[in-house]
């Protein structure tokens, strides 16, 4: 049976991560925003009425990271050591990347998904006005395969 470590008794809890030895963690999760041809070109060309999407999407990632465990309820509040984030575009959608480090008692997934999450909501966010149909819909937007790439723990 799998068990549920927030879970205790049916009440939910923070684990308790005290007695755990210090290492070092880092995490890597990724996602894709599939946008419209025009809307892509535009991105790269610079040529958004926002301005810089991506070096905005990196930013937003960041700060997502630092600020997960006020956003998702049983996240222990971490160190960040570091914070890498990347992004590879191609004709049909735009890959980000989000490298999460620490050290500490617990891992980085959800800072690292949370940072991949938030870096694609808010291309989306800067070119949703192009992206809107006539109707104001999003046929073409979409976000998928928001995933753990990777996750790494050390020794003490």
């Amino acid at each position: 049976m799998v068990e549920f470590t927030h879970i205790d008794e049916g009440h939910v809890r923070m684990v308790d991560v005290t007695g755990k030895p210090d290492v070092s963690r880092s995490a890597t999760a990724e996602g894709r925003i599939y946008l419209s041809g025009e809307t892509l070109a535009a991105i790269r060309d610079g040529t958004t009425l926002k301005g810089n999407v991506l070096a905005t999407a990196e930013v937003a990632a960041i700060l997502a990271v630092k600020e997960t465990s006020a956003i998702i309820p049983m996240c222990h509040p971490l160190p960040i050591g570091g914070v890498s984030v990347g992004f590879t575009e191609t004709n049909e959608y735009i890959s980000a990347t989000v490298t999460v480090r620490t050290y500490g008692k617990t891992g980085v997934e959800m800072e690292a998904l949370t940072g991949v999450s938030v870096a694609l909501l808010t291309i989306w966010d800067m070119v949703k006005s192009a992206e809107k149909d006539d109707g104001g819909q999003y046929p073409t937007t979409r976000i998928e395969g928001v995933r753990v790439l990777s996750k790494e723990k050390g020794t003490a």
